[in-house]
């Protein structure tokens, strides 16, 4: 018998496999190295009623645009340059449900979940409204000081969407921007992980052991991963691209208007990937994107 350790599948493959009211947590951090190929092929799906952990940029946006948010678990939703995500800013006056959360406590959740436990305690959001949170529980060190602490519960994901900047068709990844963001954690937390690769490549390009560092987790998470140039974009995945402002303030005034969100839809969403890289001016006009300054 013959075993295959081929996990390569396609972006609607990875689509196709997931399930209305999933909860799924996206990978990346506001406009850095967001999985927005395969986000915009959820966002063209069936699917409805999910759950969304993410600290947001535009992949909430588009989703909570197209509809497909039931929930949403988040610490920001940003555009950086752009301070609020302005989809997202229309689904929450409309009525969206959300768990709005500090920073540290969706990373403590996360944590927990990829260590199996229940909850962990934190100080994040202690003396806040954060806390008031129904879900939320607060317990006592059994300790001598006997401090009050937030009990965060894990953030088990059905599915986690990511996106590295290599990988072989086992799923050995490298993600070789400066940060990896809490990218580890959503892939611990997961049932399920779907990376999208800027290139998939034999193994020994990898340069393992040597690259190490750039490789957060082991390739037995993995269940899948498609290959998707420039599958960031218009979010940066530095060194080989930076955040294209110019399209991010294109679908910025997408929202002014159902007509504007419509054509932008059409344009950019309901288009396969290479169609989108194409819409978008191709491959030279993204990696002309010049580097932000903050």
């Amino acid at each position: 018998m013959t075993t295959t350790f081929d996990k390569r599948m396609s972006i609607d493959d990875i689509i196709a496999s997931l399930s209305d009211g999933m909860t799924i947590g996206i990978g990346g951090w506001a406009t850095r190295r967001k999985p927005m190929a395969l986000v915009r092929a959820l966002a063209r799906s069936k699917l409805k009623d999910l759950t969304v952990v993410s600290y947001g940029g535009p992949d909430v946006g588009v989703l909570a645009a197209a509809g497909k948010i039931a929930k949403l678990a988040f610490a920001f939703v940003s555009l950086d340059h752009i301070p609020i995500e302005p989809h997202f800013k229309k689904a929450r006056q409309a009525g969206l449900k959300v768990w709005e959360m500090d920073e540290g406590m969706l990373h403590w959740g996360l944590r927990a979940a990829a260590m199996h436990l229940p909850f962990l305690p934190t100080r994040c959001g202690m003396g806040t409204s954060v806390a008031e949170h129904p879900d939320l529980r607060t317990i006592r060190s059994p300790f001598e000081d006997g401090e009050e602490l937030i009990a965060m519960p894990a953030l088990r994901l059905d599915a986690a969407l990511l996106h590295v900047h290599r990988s072989d068709e086992r799923g050995n990844a490298l993600i070789l921007s400066p940060d990896p963001f809490f990218d580890e954690l959503m892939a611990r937390a997961a049932d399920r992980v779907f990376l999208s690769a800027e290139r998939i490549v034999p193994t020994a390009e990898l340069g393992l052991p040597g690259n190490a560092r750039f490789h957060p987790f082991e390739r037995a998470v993995v269940t899948g991963v498609a290959e998707a140039p420039f599958g960031a974009h218009p979010t940066s995945a530095a060194p080989d691209y930076e955040i294209d402002m110019k399209h991010l303030r294109h679908y910025v005034a997408s929202a002014e208007s159902d007509d504007a969100w419509n054509a932008y839809r059409a344009a950019h969403v309901d288009v396969d990937q290479a169609a989108y890289v194409a819409s978008v001016g191709g491959a030279d006009a993204i990696l002309a994107a010049p580097r932000p300054v903050y």
